[in-house]
């Protein structure tokens, strides 16, 4: 087992890989730019290092100075966390370059499904459900065409090196496909540096199911159950809940060992998700992930697997010390993103944090790096807490986070605390009845009203 790791993230994600090496007995470095000089991970790790200005691309991205970090503290890993460069293949082959163990998939793996396209091919050889659409990346219009007449009308156009629904535009006609070909690959260019674009059939009422797993170095593979993270605004995800209200156990148990084949006869090790679109009782395969996700905690809840704990165990070598009959799942697990946001018009409102109470009691978890007078820079992701709600049903989960939310207090800041409120109060959410496209309606109905 490790002696020290190195941590190349910031925020919550930060302080819960902190948590988990300290459960460990495993010594920490923390890594920060300057305008984290008093974050809370900071504070508490054994050592840190600041590796640059505030710019992400001068810091938090800046792989030199990472490396240099791990090398003067005698770190022996590096958790990238999520984002950031949590799936650079480069930085995970210059890790192990270097002498470091990197706690995530290979590089190859990250290379192979970062490319949508070339995810899509390897699953198709491994027999998993793809969403209808154009073999690879389309080489002009005419083939564009081509293809939506084939699949039929609404179609989607993806970048191939997509993410966060940039590159992504839907087109129901001939026209609207002229269109959105040339805006998708004009975004995926500015984006991603890559115009190389895709295609896939619109599913117009689909859930957004994704499967967590994690693979050792020895060929095992475990699935650990699936969460529903259909509650998305512009394609980020808001609420996420495990598991899936919507899903069967014979087809949780369909997709979960549809999933661990895949991932046994690609080697992969570590933790990945893999995304599906699920509609009619049918699964097709979106991409996959190749980290830790945001949404983590409600998978741990549901099993009882401290999810980072088992990375740095993976990484460090050892075989999963649980097998698939080990995995139960029990209860229910929601999560609501906490953005300091206007909950209006969601535009950032970085400050000073005045007051804040975290919310208690039984079934309450909050992942936040938040703590009166820290200031919430506005250099990185508006996001500051997590606040997670477990019991042994959906109803319940659902009752003790209406009451978290109404006991958590954050001031100074504006937060989207009020909009989750909204959500949790919502008819149709309480009975589990909403698709990918549901929360975006709610938001431009509520406008309506409170105009």
């Amino acid at each position: 087992m490790f002696s020290k790791i190195l941590i190349a993230n910031r925020g919550e994600i930060a302080l819960r890989i902190l948590r988990a090496c300290r459960e460990m007995g495993i010594k920490t470095v923390a890594v920060h730019s300057t305008a984290d000089t008093d974050a809370m991970h900071v504070r508490l790790a054994d050592e840190s290092v600041c590796i640059g200005p505030p710019s992400v691309t001068d810091s938090y991205l800046n792989k030199r100075a990472i490396l240099s970090a791990a090398a003067i503290t005698g770190a022996e890993a590096i958790h990238p966390g999520y984002g950031f460069l949590s799936e650079n293949a480069d930085f995970a082959e210059l890790v192990e370059e270097h002498g470091f163990v990197f706690i995530g998939p290979s590089a190859q793996h990250i290379r192979m499904m970062g490319d949508k396209i070339q995810a899509k091919t390897t699953m198709k050889k491994f027999n998993v459900p793809l969403v209808p659409g154009s073999d690879g990346a389309l080489s002009d219009l005419a083939t564009a065409k081509e293809v939506a007449n084939k699949i039929g009308y609404p179609v989607l156009i993806k970048a191939s090196a997509g993410g966060g629904g940039r590159g992504m535009k839907v087109a129901s006609t001939e026209t609207e496909l002229e269109e959105a070909w040339q805006v998708a690959r004009a975004e995926a260019k500015m984006a991603f540096g890559n115009d190389e674009v895709y295609m896939e059939k619109y599913l117009d009422k689909p859930r957004h199911i994704e499967v967590q797993i994690i693979g050792d170095q020895h060929g095992n593979v475990l699935f650990l159950g699936e969460r529903d993270c259909s509650l998305q605004r512009r394609h980020q995800k808001v609420l996420e809940e495990a598991l899936s209200p919507c899903l069967t156990v014979k087809e949780r148990d369909f997709i979960g060992k549809v999933a661990t084949h895949a991932m046994q006869q690609l080697g992969y090790k570590n933790a990945g998700t893999l995304e599906f679109l699920y509609q009619d009782g049918q699964f097709c395969f979106i991409e996959m992930n190749t980290r830790l996700q945001v949404e983590h905690p409600v998978t741990e809840l549901v099993t009882d697997v401290d999810l980072v704990a088992e990375q740095i165990r993976v990484a460090a070598g050892e075989k999963l010390k649980l097998s698939q009959k080990d995995i139960q799942f029990k209860g229910h697990a929601i999560e609501c993103r906490i953005n300091a946001e206007d909950p209006e018009n969601f535009v950032p409102n970085p400050g000073k944090i005045e007051v804040f109470h975290s919310p208690g009691g039984l079934g309450v978890r909050l992942d936040s790096a938040l703590y009166v007078g820290y200031t919430i820079p506005p250099y990185y992701d508006s996001m500051i807490a997590k606040l997670i709600a477990y019991g042994h049903d959906r109803a319940t989960a659902i009752a003790r986070m209406q009451r978290a939310l109404e006991e958590m207090v954050v001031t100074g800041v504006k937060t989207t605390i009020p909009l989750q409120q909204k959500i949790l109060a919502d008819k149709e959410f309480q009975k589990g009845d909403y698709t990918i496209h549901w929360l975006e309606h709610f938001i431009e109905k509520n406008k309506a009203e409170y105009n």
